[in-house]
């Protein structure tokens, strides 16, 4: 049984589908019972929370593999039970700001300190240090519903986005085969583009004509200031702005991980076409 955390999010929800498509037992941690109806049909679902501990003990019966989200207080004591329960590895959705070492950043540092824990805990670990998320484009769709003109953040930084369903293989391989314990991947997609260069790529899948219009880096602060603490808008700000962040590198690790060459943002758009329509 594998026990999947932040299972309605980008990854967590690829995951789930990826083991039960696969035929792995799998249970899905969910913070109330309103998201139950998220998940997949024969999908087994359990109540927890990681910041509550105490709710775990319940959901770990049989639990041999965890996949696990940074940032929460209560981890080392939650770990300290997955253990005791007889879980053997957990796979942990690190950040690549991580081998950057940088404790003065805010998501690093979370990120970092969340590695630290699970390398103390004993059990078998593997860490995955992905660069952003294509899926992240789906903040574009409200704009592109309503028009032709997209702003967005960041606009001169190239990255090479991946997509979450390799995230969620990669993970999903560590977590059944235990062939990866110990190691640390930084995970990337197959080409760094810009933000311009994704939405011509929407374009072409949606039929459309659409224009990137970038986002002076004040208006991005108030915004991202209106909907996350001051320190982890710094953080981003210090990433994409000040260039402390490097994610445009195109990294072999996923198709050294899975035998095939990760998933393009043209694949990705094509399969999410309709969220933009």
């Amino acid at each position: 049984m594998i026990l999947v955390t932040g299972a309605t999010g980008n990854v967590g929800s690829e995951l789930v589908r990826t083991l039960a498509a696969a035929g792995q037992p799998v249970r899905a941690l969910v913070r109330d019972e309103s998201r139950r109806a998220a998940l997949p049909s024969g999908v087994e679902a359990a109540v927890g929370d990681l910041n509550r501990p105490e709710t775990l003990d319940a959901t770990l019966d049989g639990v041999r593999g965890v996949h696990l989200l940074a940032g929460y207080a209560g981890l080392p004591d939650a770990l300290a039970r997955m253990r005791a329960a007889g879980v053997e590895r957990v796979t942990l959705q690190s950040s690549s700001a991580v081998p950057g070492g940088d404790v003065t950043n805010a998501v690093a540092r979370y990120h970092i300190e969340s590695e630290a824990a699970i390398r103390a805990s004993g059990l078998g670990w593997t860490f995955l240090q992905p660069n952003g998320f294509m899926s992240n484009a789906l903040e574009w769709a409200a704009q592109i519903r309503r028009g032709d003109v997209v702003r967005a953040p960041f606009a001169n930084v190239r990255t090479a986005q991946i997509d979450p369903g390799d995230i969620a293989a990669v993970a999903a391989t560590a977590l059944t085969t235990g062939a990866h314990d110990g190691r640390s991947y930084r995970l990337s997609g197959p080409e760094a583009l810009l933000a311009a260069d994704r939405l011509a790529i929407l374009a072409r899948v949606l039929g459309r004509h659409l224009r990137l219009e970038p986002q002076p880096d004040h208006e991005a602060r108030a915004e991202m200031s209106a909907a996350m603490p001051a320190e982890y808008v710094d953080a981003f700000f210090s990433f994409f702005v000040d260039g402390t962040l490097d994610e445009s590198e195109v990294l072999p690790t996923v198709e050294q991980v899975l035998g095939r060459p990760p998933r393009t943002f043209a694949a990705w758009a094509e399969e999410h076409a309709g969220a933009f329509r």
